[in-house]
């Protein structure tokens, strides 16, 4: 059990871009307020974008730095992710988890030979810093919130960093890490695989003139809209949208990336390890595809049925320039595959159409084959209570 504080935690401060003073930018919302929804054509930037030639501000996530000779297998003792021999220049994730497996954060995470840094967003970086450092005890790490330094900058780019370019974070999804599965499809068949995607950490100062830089060869500035219509495509989980206080990693096919299903104990585990061989997600992570024909679009939050049946909720919403409305959605592992759904907008219910992402049959690639009574009675026990429980 987690002890709490009594402190009164600090309120995470909140960064502005300079870039929102450009001509035509309209500044984003929720958990992207702080930089530009878009810059006043956000389908000739979302092209620009796909064509590899956009560059987006993305200087509100926020940079928290951990030295110390014991960084690495510290974090890898406390988070989902196998670290203690990270390569310097290799991209991972992690995740924190509850005791009972439920997500509590989540970041990115590049190390660059001496110091291990950790992007994550502005909703959770105040909670996240707070229980690292409670969680340092004897170790020698040093742990700071740096964004008042730091920015990142993101680009459509498949590539880790050299040695002389700044610290930078490739996405690795939809890419299965050794030690990760998958619940969706290869990534030979995962529309993920089109979107490379990373974050260049440059000085906070000089993030108008690392995008100027960019700008004078060629590139386009490209706000969140655009940023968010790919990430959507590409069925990427982000925290600050598709997770809540119930949700797995299985729901969101997340152990491709950020779980490592062969490393020693940590906060969380038995419910990875339970679930994965066991049990089967109670939920499920879905694109839809709306019916723009009548013009509504739902909001992030609006329930999505099956028939007269309420199954899930919108996750993120975006409007793509060759997709049209999609959106992700969360709902019971049970729907159908095949159902068509509504989504509850003002104004009336749109029709939904799914793209599967973690299959109606909740089990992963390398789920362990059953062998006899004895193992589906285990099964049925653990399934009777808990986050893998059948639905």
């Amino acid at each position: 059990m987690t002890t709490q504080s009594t402190t009164p935690a600090s309120p995470t401060p909140h960064f502005t871009s300079p870039l929102l003073q450009r001509h035509g930018a309209v500044a984003a919302t929720g958990a992207d307020a702080g930089i530009a929804w878009h810059y006043g054509d956000p389908t000739a930037e979302q092209r620009a974008l796909a064509r590899g030639q956009a560059v987006v501000d993305q200087s509100h996530l926020h940079i928290i730095t951990v030295s110390g000779p014991d960084r690495l297998t510290w974090l890898h003792s406390i988070t989902s992710q196998h670290l203690s021999a990270l390569p310097p220049r290799t991209s991972t994730e992690l995740l924190v988890m509850s005791p009972q497996g439920h997500l509590e954060h989540a970041a990115a995470v590049i190390d660059d030979g001496t110091t291990t840094w950790l992007i994550t967003e502005a909703a959770t970086a105040q909670g996240l810093t707070t229980w690292l450092n409670r969680m340092k005890f004897a170790m020698r790490v040093d742990i700071a919130d740096v964004t008042d330094q730091w920015a990142a900058l993101g680009e459509p780019r498949d590539a880790e960093a050299t040695a002389d370019e700044p610290v930078t974070w490739r996405d690795p999804w939809p890419n299965v890490l050794d030690g990760g599965t998958r619940y969706g499809p290869d990534i030979s068949e995962h529309p993920g695989a089109e979107r490379p995607w990373r974050l260049v950490i440059v000085p906070r100062t000089e993030l108008a003139f690392e995008v100027t830089q960019r700008e004078n060869s060629g590139w386009t500035l490209a706000g969140t809209w655009a940023a968010e219509a790919a990430r959507v495509a590409a069925w990427r989980p982000r925290f600050s949208a598709e997770v809540d206080h119930r949700s797995i990693p299985h729901e969101l096919d997340w152990l491709r990336t950020a779980v490592h299903l062969n490393k020693g104990c940590y906060r969380g585990q038995e419910t990875i390890a339970r679930v994965h061989n066991l049990g089967r997600p109670p939920r499920r992570l879905v694109m839809l595809h709306l019916d723009g024909s009548g013009h509504l679009l739902p909001e992030p939050g609006a329930t999505v049925h099956n028939g007269d049946r309420e199954i899930g909720h919108i996750t993120s919403m975006a409007r793509h320039h060759e997709l049209g409305p999609v959106a992700l959605a969360v709902i019971k592992r049970s729907t159908p595959e095949e159902d068509t759904l509504t989504v509850a907008c003002d104004g009336g219910d749109v029709a939904a159409a799914q793209d599967v992402i973690v299959p109606g049959h909740g089990q992963a690639a390398s789920r362990p084959a059953q062998r006899g009574p004895t193992s589906r009675l285990a099964r049925g026990a653990v399934n009777l209570t808990g986050p893998g429980r059948p639905s």
